[in-house]
């Protein structure tokens, strides 16, 4: 009998984030509160970097910007700790570091807990992806199941399903 597998990864759809950036950007062109307020969302290779006028005005692009990612069908966990910080002419500077990419410490412990629940499923870390093996469709789909509802800050994909 064949061996089903699947691999856990953990990835940013550039595009999808592109867009939700260019809809909050366009949004907050046409909202009242933010007429003459001048808000600056760059996108870094790792990070996003957003400037306005104060904390109130930072939470409210947030919001936004978290909104859009949501309906592009991101998930919000790829946005890291916010570090806010003081800018030029009295405005405050956002910088939200990107997460992807599983490190070998997550993997680690994504490695243990399928372990733990399921001792027939064999994991196998490579790189940034870990591969799960099991000779039952059933218990792979238990295993998404358990990856899904646990309490990791890491968004995960499951790709490559055979």
């Amino acid at each position: 009998m064949a061996d089903h597998s699947f691999d856990i990864v953990s990835e940013i759809d550039n595009q999808e984030l592109v867009n939700a950036l260019d809809q909050t950007r366009k949004e907050l062109a046409v909202r009242y509160d933010f007429k003459d307020t001048p808000v600056e969302i760059k996108h870094e290779a790792s990070q996003l970097i957003i400037t306005t006028a104060d904390e109130y005005k930072l939470k409210a692009v947030r919001d936004i910007l978290d909104g859009k990612l949501l309906r592009r069908g991101l998930s919000l966990k790829i946005l890291g700790e916010s570090k806010n910080e003081p800018a030029t002419l009295g405005q405050i500077r956002s910088t939200i570091p990107l997460v992807a990419g599983v490190s070998s410490e997550k993997a680690k412990v994504i490695n243990k807990l399928v372990r733990d629940s399921y001792p027939k499923v064999k994991t196998t870390i490579q790189g940034d992806t870990i591969r799960v093996v099991s000779p039952s469709l059933d218990t792979l789909q238990a295993v998404m199941d358990l990856l899904k509802n646990a309490a990791l800050d890491l968004p995960l994909q499951f790709t490559n399903y055979r």
